[in-house]
């Protein structure tokens, strides 16, 4: 299932300064915050680059002054050497000209795997082209451009290390040899090579790809998680402002109003001021009435009122929705008929999760969504079921993941690139909905019905000292 796309209420941006309720917070809110967590960590680190071609010319150095004195074969030594202190002193001028931490463009990073690649197949062209065992060294730039550039960079240099593996394979220079024999590989041999390097080409820069990206679409969408858990904090944070704050003017409004009863006593005859003493002395009153109300907020929102039985808490959740659907049925009861229902806190983390999930039940249902509360000693269960067409077959075990949603819409390529409200869904509000429900304690299953019902069901399960606040202190 993806994200509920209704209509949100008018505010602004969920990314400002200002506080945002949890429970307000939308899907449509993901893409601009995704976005700027791109924007954030786009590049690949200058350093990186450096480092890894500071090893590539101490491993050509230490290659080449082996084979020329230790096995003593015959090369073009001053050639090689040229060619291996280019690199030294291109990561010289870099280290010189840019600090350590700066992060390149894909356009310059790309250009500098692209020298990469041609500064070895000089090297190679040197050294025996194919025939050297060394040729596989080719896969190391393209696999790191895979990993973090843009798909056309490393499809524009998987295209340049091939055009040059495949002119390495009919031009070159001998491959040192010991004098006065000849080594000469079959024409087979080397095709055999490049098709290696051909296939380790595309086999290792797809997986560095599709891992790469794996990885970063889990860190965003976790991103956006501690996005939405921070700012329940900081609403929780501004309760205590305010009981604070209210303490605090207290003082200072009483003796505003024992000046204004002070004054008025001293001029009994002047009206006009009377009147304004007397605007004076209410709106104080008001002000005073309005604070004790902030101060009497923890009171309000005391383990009296923040501790419910779990049926009134669906049943909170659910009356928002019932006219978005033919029928909402909520079924209570203990499965050893003995235990008490449970007793839950109004944590946001929990509404949020479950307010989602039951979104999500009524935008596919076709008529009627069902949810089952049931209970024993030691667990608390919610099945959320609706009579629509059920999870997709082929997604159904990725579900939770982030970016993985049966609604059409984006990828998180799509996301970054062109942020909208306008979109059909993305999978966050379904990831963001699970990570809060398994922090709380609970363990999310999804399937379908069998046949020959349709529909989906959701069970989401507690242990029930991992949710009563009378056995735990909540840990979010």
């Amino acid at each position: 299932m993806g994200g509920q796309n209704k209509p949100a209420p008018d505010k602004q941006s969920s990314l400002d300064d200002d506080p945002l309720n949890i429970e307000d917070f939308q899907e449509q809110d993901f893409p601009e915050l995704i976005t700027k967590i791109h924007h954030t960590s786009d590049g690949l680190r200058l350093q990186t680059l450096v480092r890894l071609r500071w090893l590539a010319v101490i491993g050509q150095t230490v290659a080449v002054l082996v084979v020329y004195f230790l096995f003593e074969f015959s090369l073009p030594i001053l050639a090689s050497t040229i060619i291996i202190s280019l690199s030294a002193w291109l990561n010289i001028f870099l280290w010189v000209r840019w600090p350590a931490n700066f992060r390149l463009s894909d356009k310059f990073a790309a250009i500098l795997l692209g020298y990469d690649i041609l500064q070895l197949a000089g090297l190679l062209y040197l050294t025996g082209g194919l025939e050297n065992p060394f040729s596989f060294l080719f896969l190391v730039p393209v696999t790191v451009s895979a990993g973090t550039l843009a798909f056309s960079k490393t499809l524009g240099l998987g295209a340049l290390t091939m055009g040059l593996v495949t002119l390495l394979a009919f031009y070159h220079f001998p491959l040192p040899w010991r004098s006065g024999e000849a080594f000469d590989l079959p024409f087979l041999y080397l095709s055999g090579m490049w098709s290696a390097i051909a296939c380790g080409l595309s086999f290792a820069s797809i997986y560095a790809y599709r891992v790469s990206t794996e990885s970063r679409d889990m860190s965003d969408a976790l991103a956006a998680t501690e996005f939405v858990l921070a700012q329940e904090q900081r609403l929780s944070a501004l309760d205590g402002l305010a009981a604070a704050a209210a303490h605090e003017l207290g003082t200072p409004l009483s003796t505003i109003a024992l000046v204004a009863k002070e004054l008025k006593r001293e001029m009994p005859d002047n009206e006009d001021v009377q009147a304004d003493l007397d605007l004076l002395s209410s709106q104080t009153a008001r002000c005073r009435e309005i604070l004790g109300r902030l101060a009497n907020r923890d009171g309000l929102n005391g383990d009296t009122h923040s501790q419910l039985k779990m049926s009134v808490l669906l049943e909170e959740l659910i009356d928002p929705l019932r006219s978005e659907v033919n029928e909402i049925v909520l079924n209570s009861q203990s499965k050893d008929r003995i235990s008490a229902e449970p007793i839950v806190m109004r944590h946001p983390g929990i509404r949020y999760g479950l307010t989602n999930l039951l979104e999500n039940a009524v935008d596919f249902a076709k008529s009627t969504v069902t949810i089952k509360l049931r209970w024993t000693a030691k667990e608390a269960i919610v099945m959320i079921i609706d009579d629509g067409p059920g999870f997709s077959e082929d997604i159904i075990d990725r579900l939770g993941e982030p970016y993985v949603t049966t609604r059409k819409g984006y990828g998180a390529k799509e996301l970054a690139r062109t942020p909208s409200t306008d979109h059909q869904g993305m999978g966050l509000g379904f990831f963001i909905a699970k990570t809060l429900l398994m922090r709380s304690g609970g363990t999310v299953v999804l399937a379908n019905l069998a046949r020959p019902e349709t529909g989906a069901t959701i069970r989401i399960s507690w242990p029930r000292n991992m949710i009563e606040p009378k056995k735990r202190g909540w840990n979010f």
